[in-house]
């Protein structure tokens, strides 16, 4: 009985968050209120103060759950120690996780985007130190590939990082506000965009002759 009743309040509690992602999405954090998300779910009002203090820990709970999948799986890749695997293959796995993360859930990387961490605001502040740790992450395995000769020194690790998924977000911030094509071709060269433009002023060429 137990578990069936904690299995049930998990399953509310996921309903409850993912109607916040649509209504986040749809009418944006600040002018939305706990009975719009209340409604969305199709849940008494009260419920939601049940599983959460806030709307403000909805949010924060939805962009945790998110980033951290997104630090694990930049781990994950760099925890691949097969030597044929080039540190510009490892920069496009992270691409493709994260375009394609867009692609099955646009409104989730909306309101990740929007609201979070290109926010100004409290809760773009709050998370700076997971946030930062996205970028360090991607600067190791940029420096590896300084440390083999795979990518010049000329440019500092942290600095490609920040480059590196700064393009990422901004091609994102297109998608979401429609400003760029978002056909799934687009979508497929996006990613080969991104890191072209960042490894092709990284990786060492030999001197011209």
């Amino acid at each position: 009985m137990a578990t069936r009743n904690a299995q049930q309040a998990a399953e509310k509690r996921r309903l409850i968050l993912d109607a916040a992602v649509r209504v986040f999405a749809r009418q944006g954090f600040h002018t939305c209120r706990v009975s719009d998300i209340a409604d969305e779910a199709g849940v008494a009002y009260g419920l939601v103060y049940h599983y959460f203090r806030s709307k403000d820990e909805i949010l924060d709970t939805l962009f945790l759950e998110r980033w951290n999948v997104l630090l694990e799986a930049i781990r994950e890749v760099d925890r691949d120690e097969d030597p044929t695997r080039t540190a510009r293959d490892k920069l496009y796995a992270i691409v493709s996780f994260i375009v394609d993360s867009y692609a099955h859930d646009p409104d989730l990387m909306k309101v990740i985007i929007v609201e979070v961490t290109r926010a100004a605001n409290t809760f773009g502040r709050s998370h700076l130190a997971g946030i930062r740790e996205a970028y360090d992450l991607i600067a190791v395995i940029v420096e590896k590939a300084q440390a083999s000769g795979e990518f010049k020194s000329t440019v500092t690790p942290a600095f490609a990082a920040m480059a590196f998924y700064g393009a990422i977000e901004q091609v994102l911030t297109g998608w979401i506000f429609d400003v760029l094509p978002g056909a799934r071709e687009e979508v497929a060269q996006a990613k080969e965009f991104v890191v072209e433009t960042i490894c092709g002023g990284l990786e060492a060429r030999p001197a011209a002759v």
